[in-house]
């Protein structure tokens, strides 16, 4: 945190997040681990937004809850936690992102 707010228990210079950023093999494999596998078990889960494209191709999508991958062991999880998605592309608009994605298998709401 860049500074502290006692009204979210934080002080500054605590770690509240990280991101990471995939290329190649292990961004294929985690695209696909995301829809074959996580968002299925999300509770009611019927679809992602096909809106949620930025004007140029990517698209982000958020979950609210870590567990729905398997490999994180629910007794180790201290606090659920939720993630944002970022998937860039190198489409150049959102009808060639949303192809890109529905080609890729993203189940997106009709």
């Amino acid at each position: 945190a860049k500074r502290s707010v006692a009204a979210f228990k934080l002080r500054e210079g605590m770690q509240i997040g990280c991101m990471v950023t995939l290329r190649g093999d292990h961004m294929y494999q985690f695209l696909d681990k995301l829809v074959n596998v996580a968002l299925p078990r999300l509770r009611d889960f019927q679809g992602v937004s096909p809106e949620a494209f930025d004007g140029r191709g990517n698209y982000t999508l958020g979950l609210r809850e870590q567990l729905v991958f398997p490999e994180i062991d629910y007794d180790k999880v201290d606090k659920v936690r939720g993630m944002e998605v970022s998937i860039v592309t190198t489409a150049r608009t959102d009808e060639e992102g949303r192809r890109l994605l529905k080609l890729m298998g993203m189940p997106f709401k009709k």
